[in-house]
């Protein structure tokens, strides 16, 4: 992915500060605006880890921080519930002016019960999700109960919201309680996912459950089962974000793009540790190392990737072969390991044994073989292509550094 820091004024004239998450080798073929939950930010894991990875299924993602919350400007204990849904207003009209209108809001929590308002409002919207959702606003009020007399007295007041100080208004209290998402629900007339864990433990499931009674079809809900309120999970908010790719493609189908067969690999590394981007025609995928070594571990490694080539390339020449032949071949595993590892290579550059001496590939083949057949694909498994290559070719890697095209003189 590749994240870009963004800057856009609300209607009162603040500057909100946000994050633009896109695809790192294709242009976006479809925008979204990410809310956050109550009091977090644009940082939070669950709009971080799930923007990011929707940048892999075609998406320009756009989360950003509330007015008074992060790097944004204005009070927090001056703003309400409608100015939230209003700044969402203005995160899509930036999208709009600046690159393609957005079509699908994602709410986490508190955010998701304000992107439901502000579907209704904002008219390019066509798909809404929901994560953790409250079903209504007014559940948020919960978190400061204690304090509302206080608030009701001196028309603002500091509250304590999961160990940090946040000051309340009183017109905040007045505001979630007006609004009803039980009574739009039913005029939303958007495409509608709801996703909820059954253990969340901040807001309870039964919140999905009148949600989705309310709501017109379609609508749709995913359980995250395991995950807890905040998704502090990478693996859960991945689930998330490819349950949100899937069912948004039904009602936001992708642009097919016709292109003649090629060979050629784009890839693309940023600022977020070693996580990598590549384009193999139209494929795109991630590499990565370890969190033990500096990385996310969002995708195999390079040589794990330099297996994978060598052990794919086996399976298909076997698979071909035995076709060929019509031989009953019913399934080929390939296993391979070697000792090397890119980390400990890359911090040697210049050293002459960043190279791998050995691949270690067991093969296994089922089916009716006779001993014959068995040992004439070990013979073909030598001559596949990427085993050649690696063995045999007078291979010779040509580089040269480009000048970006996007710098300006």
């Amino acid at each position: 992915m590749k994240s870009k820091k963004i800057e856009f004024k609300n209607k009162a004239g603040l500057t909100l500060s946000a994050k633009l998450e896109l695809p790192i080798t294709k242009p976006a073929q479809h925008f979204a605006v990410f809310a956050h939950c109550f009091t977090c930010g644009k940082n939070a894991r669950a709009a971080t880890y799930i923007s990011r990875e929707l940048t892999q299924y075609g998406f320009g993602v756009l989360r950003f921080d509330f007015t008074g919350l992060g790097m944004s400007e204005g009070e927090f204990g001056e703003t309400d519930f409608t100015s939230n849904i209003s700044d969402l207003e203005s995160a899509a009209d930036f999208l709009a002016l600046n690159y393609q209108t957005p079509k699908l809001l994602i709410g986490h929590s508190l955010g998701g019960t304000a992107v439901l308002h502000a579907a209704k409002r904002i008219e390019s919207i066509e798909a809404v999700c929901t994560i953790g959702a409250p079903s209504e606003a007014e559940h948020v009020l919960g978190h400061f109960a204690d304090s509302r007399e206080e608030i009701e007295r001196n028309k603002v007041s500091e509250v304590n919201i999961g160990g940090r100080p946040f000051k309340i208004g009183v017109q905040f209290i007045h505001d979630v309680e007006s609004q009803k998402t039980a009574t739009l629900l039913p005029k939303l007339r958007k495409a509608l996912m709801i996703m909820h864990s059954p253990q969340d433990e901040i807001v309870s499931i039964d919140n999905a459950a009148e949600l989705y009674v309310a709501a017109r079809h379609p609508k749709s809900f995913i359980t995250l089962d395991g995950a807890n309120h905040l998704l502090t999970d990478k693996d859960d908010a991945a689930y998330a974000a490819k349950m949100i790719s899937a069912w948004v493609s039904r009602y936001l189908p992708a642009e097919m793009e016709k292109k003649e067969p090629s060979e050629d690999v784009t890839v693309e590394i940023g600022s977020d540790g070693f996580t990598t981007e590549i384009s193999a025609g139209d494929h795109v995928f991630l590499a990565d190392e370890p969190e033990s070594v500096g990385g996310n571990n969002m995708g195999p490694t390079p040589y794990q990737l330099l297996n994978a080539s060598l052990g794919t390339c086996t399976a298909m020449t076997l698979k071909m072969y035995a076709d060929r032949k019509k031989w009953s071949l019913e399934k080929v595993s390939v296993s391979l390991s070697n000792s090397k590892m890119h980390v400990e290579d890359s911090a040697h550059p210049e050293g002459k044994k960043s190279k791998v001496e050995v691949f270690k590939r067991r093969i296994l083949v089922e089916g009716d073989l006779d001993q014959a057949q068995r040992g004439r694909l070990l013979e073909i498994a030598n001559k596949c292509p990427v085993h050649r290559t690696l063995t045999e070719s007078d291979m010779r890697v040509e580089t040269e550094l480009m000048e970006n095209p996007n710098k300006l003189d």
